[in-house]
C-alpha cells in the first residue's frame, strides 16, 4: 500500500474510532428521541431504497449503533471498542487502519447489493428489507486487535484475566456458529462485514503487529541485503544499473532484440538491437 500511502495519506482521517463512537452517539441519541426506530430507519442502509434515490444512506448508515441493552454495558463496550481501535491506529499508522475501515464498510456496502441482487433473481422479483449494521464491522475490529496483540492481557468480566487471542478464539467461534444459523439473509451480513478482516489478515499478517516505521526499516533492511549480495531482479545491459541502485528506475525488455535483454528506461529506445547472426 505504499504508493497509495504516499498519495493518499494525507487525507486518512485521525481517531476514526472516536468518530465512529461520536455517530453511534448521535444514533443512540436519535433512537431516545424515537424508541419506534422511526427516525433511524431512514438512515439505515437498504439498497433497495438508494435505488430509489436515498443515497444519503451509502453513508448514514454508520450512525445505527449495536442493539443496546444495558446502558452501563453499553457505555463499557463503546469505551472498550474506542480504546482497542485507538490502539490499532497507533500501531498501524492512520493510513492503514482507515483503510482497514472503511474496507469493511465499503464490503458491507457491495454485500448489502448483493443480497438485493441475489433476492430478486432467486425469490422471483420479491424484495425483502433487510437492514445491514456495523455490529460486525466492530467485531473484525476486535479480532484484528487478538490477531495484532495475541499475548495482551485482559479481565475478563473484570475479574478473570486472560489473553486476548484466547477471546479472539470464542469470537471467530460465535461468529461461524451464528453464521451457519442463519439464512441466506444473515450470511450474506456477516461475510460481507468480516470479509475486510479475512483480506487484512491474508495479505499483511507478517506485518500486522508493526508499525509504519518498523515496517520500512524492515524494506531498508530488505533492500540493502539485497544491494551486498548482489541479488536484484533488473538490469540495465547498457549501463548496469538496477533497481537497487535507483529505486525508481523503470526497466524493460527489448522486443526487438534476440534474447532477454532488459534495458533502464534511458536507454531503451537508444541502444542498439543484439542481433543473432
Amino acid at each position: 500500500m505504499s504508493p497509495f500511502e504516499r498519495k493518499f495519506g494525507k487525507y486518512a482521517v485521525k481517531n476514526l474510532s472516536f468518530v465512529l463512537i461520536l455517530c453511534y452517539a448521535v444514533g443512540y441519541l436519535l433512537q431516545l428521541i424515537d424508541p419506534s426506530w422511526g427516525l433511524l430507519s431512514y438512515l439505515m442502509l437498504d439498497p433497495y431504497a438508494i435505488l430509489h434515490g436515498q443515497v444519503w444512506r451509502l453513508v448514514t448508515w454508520v450512525m445505527v449503533p449495536p442493539p443496546s441493552g444495558n446502558l452501563l454495558f453499553t457505555l463499557i463496550m463503546l469505551y472498550f471498542y474506542c480504546s482497542i481501535g485507538t490502539t490499532l491506529e497507533r500501531t498501524w499508522g492512520t493510513y492503514r487502519y482507515n483503510v482497514y475501515l472503511f474496507q469493511g464498510m465499503l464490503f458491507t456496502v457491495l454485500g448489502s447489493f448483493l443480497l438485493l441482487g441475489y433476492q430478486y433473481l432467486f425469490h422471483s422479483g420479491s424484495i425483502a428489507v433487510f437492514y445491514f449494521s456495523t455490529y460486525y464491522i466492530n467485531m473484525s475490529i476486535f479480532l484484528a486487535f487478538a490477531a495484532t496483540f495475541p499475548d495482551v492481557q485482559v479481565l475478563l468480566m473484570f475479574i478473570i484475566p486472560i489473553k486476548v487471542k484466547w477471546l479472539g478464539i470464542i469470537y471467530a467461534v460465535m461468529v461461524l456458529f451464528d453464521f451457519f444459523q442463519k439464512g441466506v439473509d444473515g450470511k450474506f451480513v456477516i461475510a460481507a462485514s468480516l470479509l475486510n478482516f479475512v483480506v487484512f489478515f491474508l495479505t499483511s499478517r507478517n506485518m500486522m503487529h508493526l508499525n509504519p516505521k518498523q515496517i520500512h526499516r524492515r524494506q531498508e533492511f530488505k533492500r540493502d541485503v539485497r544491494r551486498n549480495t548482489g541479488i536484484t531482479k533488473h538490469k540495465c545491459a547498457i549501463c548496469g544499473r538496477t533497481e537497487v541502485d535507483s529505486p525508481n528506475l523503470q526497466f524493460r525488455f527489448c522486443s526487438k532484440c534476440d534474447g532477454n535483454y532488459e534495458y533502464c528506461e534511458e536507454h531503451l529506445y537508444t541502444h542498439t538491437h543484439v542481433k543473432k547472426s
